[in-house]
């Protein structure tokens, strides 16, 4: 979690193939997993969010090569705390006729 703007902003690029300027928020978590970072373009700059977590860890789901698409909803579960793995999303839409 030494990273800052520019190392994070270099990860984005590199490991995860993305755009730092593209308007995605790019999430990392530290190996204990107690701390958060966020990074996003603000439109002029680039803004960094900064958590530590006095208890408990952050649980983020593995994805392809360490990285994981996530909605703005999981998100907010994440740093809230809820764990993602227990959640069950109910069914919200069908076409007529299915």
């Amino acid at each position: 979690m030494r990273k800052g703007f520019d190392g994070l902003s270099a990860m984005a690029a590199e490991v995860m193939g993305r755009d730092p300027l593209s308007g995605h928020l790019f999430v990392f978590r530290n190996n204990r997993g107690d701390r958060l970072k966020v990074l996003y373009w603000g439109g002029d700059g680039l803004c960094l969010w900064y958590k530590r977590l006095e208890a408990g860890t952050f649980e983020l789901r593995k994805g392809e090569g360490g990285c994981a698409e996530i909605s703005n909803a999981e998100l907010m579960m994440l740093i809230e705390g809820i764990n993602m793995a227990r959640v069950e999303r109910r069914k919200r839409f069908a076409l007529a006729g299915r």
